[in-house]
């Protein structure tokens, strides 16, 4: 599947036009995101379904999401993409999993 990154993403020449390279690039920055994206979604829902299971389960979701956000937060770092509370939002990411991320929200 194809699509097209958002303009954000698209690093521009001197002429506003972008190589075939530099589209390349940009597409497969947005392709990883994505994924990271979806692995942190998928983590935290086995997350919420491991808070109703056993100590050892839960702990083991949690060690997972907070694998998975860590990689997006690298991978969106990676993108120039710096704002975490906006991540921790989209995501509604819970406090335990930050903490083992090691980053603590107010609020």
């Amino acid at each position: 599947m194809s699509f097209k990154p958002p303009a954000s993403l698209l690093p521009s020449t001197s002429e506003g036009l972008l190589s075939a390279l530099d589209q390349e690039l940009a597409a497969e920055m947005a392709d990883a995101l994505g994924r990271a994206g979806r692995k942190v979604e998928l983590a935290l829902q086995r997350c919420a379904l491991a808070r109703t299971g056993t100590p050892e389960l839960l702990a083991n979701a949690l060690d997972a999401a907070a694998d998975a956000v860590f990689a997006l937060s690298v991978q969106r770092e990676l993108c120039g993409m710096r704002n975490q509370p906006a991540m921790i939002r989209q995501y509604d990411i819970p406090r335990d999993v930050m903490a083992r991320v090691g980053i603590t929200r107010k609020g």
